[in-house]
């Protein structure tokens, strides 16, 4: 259709008779190419394909739909078109994967309603494109063999009736423990069996249903092997009398009341669409309703009216033949404060508003994880590097830090302005006047400065910041003549030495301009060492932006030639490593001693690699670019390629987890790393590397994802509905291995539920 000569474009056509004609709807799916997206530039005639010259002028006027790369779909009507072949190739150039603006700190609305407190914010986190690749070999449907999850709540006639029509039974709160307990114990069904479906498949989305079901109608059906149990607080409130896992009416019932809300996206494609499970398994779950002492039980029973009529309008649209299970409604006769008292185990957040600590909490897990992995420490002498110390004390499991040592917090962030020379002196007259009390200094955060180097005013007010800070901690250093800006009087120099805390929210990212500055001042190293040195020796995880690589490439000759720990060194002589000219400010990220996460640029950066002793590489799908003197002094038994899975929610990740973390475990124990990679380095990879902690420390799925999202940095790790479907089955494996008793943290709508939770505040829909 397009040009058959060129390779690896395939498309997919879907046609529907309108009054003006037929409707043509092409989806353009290029693997590796998302320079496809921009090529929506042709003349259309009904019947002609483009030709293939006209791909990269760019849009006219067609009705298009972006979503992210590589797809394309464009609709048009002709009066007289003629179907062509469905799929064609063709080849384009890549394109960069796009990179939005980095998003605000999330907001106390953070929460939607759900958190018992507000915690403190995690800022500028981004969530990146993920291609999906090819359009997947489609099959069909899968068997209804398998396993298929059973209820102590069905049949229900065991149940005493609160109402005949609809029907509403009542449950007790043992009773309530023990069904979810038996439903934890079971095993998931096979991914197959609820896959595509759980990814979406409304009607009207034609783009969604061409590239999972292409009119294979029995990929539709219903997995009649799902029953799960879905609690709801009769209170929308949920920072207060929470069960584990319990949602709210509006989260799962249409606005009309009687109605389950129709959840699959009408438009647009994704593989993530974390935010519609709760409400697809509540359509395939019985639902408990309860609420706090004092409610009115008229509206308890008004309440779980509706939901039964839910179900029952839901059989009747979606299972005309009724051939899933029937699913029932009931109100829990005991109250919220009973339920505390005789159950702890299943209260996640008290009447009060806490946090019990007995249900898992993916935001308070990844700030714990978060503070675990950049608690403060000593970078230099007197100078420490670490998160702010309110996030610290918002976390119960930290070791305590004694704010209380330190003379000065330096605290950077987006707000603040370089302090002027005067403002320095201020300063340190008050630590003179007053010892005991901490002195508190703002500086602007990474990525927010600018200027020419060497050129303004703001610069040498940089480095007199580094001089001052540097001289508060070496007093003995310190020089009896005027600075050589005469800036700040040497006759106020300290006379005793003093304790530095540089600190953000996270304790890396709008900090680590200010850091590695210092470091290459005080003692006395280039940039690229003081990176490495920072990285390797000081177990430091940072992140820069590629304009804080430019600037401390930039600045770094004034920041040597005054420093008094680079007297003996040549500057003339230092030459930057060639690795240092292809990097954008990230590492790769440490997720254990010897086990990295990063990108396809990090992988192809083999003398990077190299440096952070990383010695093998675990290529998930993208293979690296390397010379063939790379490939062989690499040698081959340390590069792994997994090949034939792409980031299309329908290729599995399974089958290659043993292999993998074999492979992994091989570096390990000859004392080297391995950087595990895809594309953009968190889906494909990420999801190896939750495997790996998940085996390796024995963490359930929904804490050791929490261990990698913390330490994958600024980079919000995004595995897809499938993998994190397939990672819960993993889960079940190593509880295997173990020999301790199979059973689930969370169920699949709740963990579906906190994830999408925990992107909203960066997502760009």
């Amino acid at each position: 259709m397009l040009c058959d000569q060129h390779q690896r474009m395939q498309s997919i056509l879907a046609c529907q008779e309108t009054s003006r004609g037929t409707q043509v709807t092409l989806i353009v799916i290029a693997p590796h190419r998302p320079a496809l997206v921009r090529a929506s530039a042709w003349s259309v005639r009904a019947g002609y394909p483009p030709p293939p010259a006209l791909w990269e002028k760019g849009p006219i006027c067609l009705p298009i739909l972006m979503i992210p790369p590589p797809i394309l779909i464009v609709t048009f009507t002709s009066p007289a078109f003629c179907p062509v072949e469905a799929r064609q190739t063709h080849n384009c150039a890549q394109s960069p994967i796009l990179h939005s603006a980095t998003p605000p700190p999330a907001s106390p609305a953070l929460s939607l309603n759900v958190r018992p407190r507000t915690p403190t914010s995690i800022p500028n986190k981004h969530i990146p494109n993920c291609p999906p690749g090819s359009v997947p070999q489609l099959t069909s449907a899968p068997s209804a063999a398998g396993t298929s999850l059973t209820s102590l709540l069905y049949p229900p006639d065991r149940f005493r009736k609160l109402s005949k029509t609809p029907p509403v039974y009542s449950i007790d709160s043992d009773t309530l423990v023990a069904a979810l307990d038996h439903l934890a114990t079971q095993a998931l069904p096979d991914a197959k069996q609820v896959f595509p479906w759980l990814h979406g498949l409304h009607p009207d989305n034609v783009m969604q249903s061409a590239f999972f079901v292409n009119r294979k109608r029995s990929l539709r059906r219903l997995p009649r092997c799902l029953r799960s149990i879905t609690l709801i607080s009769l209170d929308d409130d949920l920072t207060k009398s929470r069960l584990r896992g319990a949602v709210t009416l509006g989260e799962v019932l249409a606005p009309s009341g009687y109605d389950f809300i129709d959840a699959d996206p009408p438009d647009g494609f994704s593989v993530r669409n974390f935010q519609i499970q709760t409400a697809k398994m509540a359509a395939l779950s019985d639902i408990i309703i309860y609420s706090k002492k004092g409610a009115s039980h008229s509206q308890l029973l008004d309440a779980a009216e509706r939901l039964a009529i839910a179900q029952q309008n839901w059989r009747m649209k979606n299972d005309p033949a009724q051939e899933t299970p029937l699913f029932n409604t009931f109100v829990l006769s005991d109250c919220f404060e009973d339920v505390e008292g005789k159950h702890a185990q299943l209260v996640a957040v008290d009447s009060d508003g806490h946090l019990t600590n007995n249900v898992m909490d993916f935001f308070q897990w990844e700030r714990i994880e978060m503070c675990n992995m950049s608690k403060a420490s000593e970078i230099s002498k007197g100078v420490w590097l670490g998160p702010s110390p309110d996030l610290l004390a918002s976390t119960d499991e930290q070791d305590s830090l004694d704010i209380d040592q330190f003379d000065v917090l330096i605290e950077a962030n987006d707000l603040a302005s370089i302090p002027g020379p005067r403002y320095l002196e201020r300063v340190h007259k008050d630590l003179t006047s007053n010892p005991v009390e901490t002195q508190l200094i703002q500086f602007p955060s990474s990525g927010s400065i600018v200027p020419q180097p060497d050129t303004s005013t703001d610069v040498e007010d940089f480095i007199t910041t580094i001089r001052w800070m540097y001289y508060l901690t070496h007093p003995e250093d310190h020089e009896p003549e005027a600075d050589v800006d005469d800036d700040i009087s040497m006759d106020s120099a300290p006379k005793c030495t003093h304790k530095i805390l540089i600190h953000c929210a996270d304790g890396y990212t709008e900090s680590t301009l200010l850091a590695v500055a210092y470091y290459i001042f005080a003692e006395g190293v280039p940039l690229h060492e003081a990176w490495l040195k920072l990285h390797c020796e000081k177990g430091r995880n940072f992140f820069a932006y590629p304009s804080d690589v430019v600037f401390l490439r930039g600045i770094q000759h004034r920041l040597l030639q005054e420093s008094p720990a680079a007297r003996a060194l040549n500057l003339s002589q230092i030459l930057e490593p060639a690795w240092l000219e292809g990097m954008d400010g990230s590492l790769p990220s440490r997720i254990l001693p010897y086990m990295y996460l990063g990108n396809l640029s990090h992988a192809n950066n083999p003398e990077l690699l190299r440096c952070l002793g990383i010695r093998r590489v675990l290529s998930i799908g993208e293979s690296v670019s390397w010379s063939e003197q790379d490939f062989d002094d690499w040698g081959e038994d340390n590069l792994m390629f997994i090949s034939q899975v792409q980031d299309n929610g329908v290729d599995s990740l399974t089958q290659e987890f043993d292999r993998c973390l074999k492979f992994i475990k091989k570096g390990k124990l000859d004392g080297s790393a391995t950087l595990v990679h895809c594309r953009v380095g968190v889906s494909r990879s990420a999801t190896i590397c939750i495997a790996e902690v998940m085996a390796s420390l024995g963490l359930s799925f929904s804490r050791a994802y929490c261990f990698v999202r913390a330490r994958r940095l600024n980079v919000i790790i995004q595995p897809h509905l499938r993998f994190v479907y397939e990672l819960l089955k993993w889960d079940e494996v190593q509880q295997q291995k173990r020999k301790v008793p199979q059973k689930r943290e969370l169920e699949w709508a709740s963990v579906a539920r906190e994830i999408a939770l925990m992107n909203k505040p960066y997502s760009r829909q």
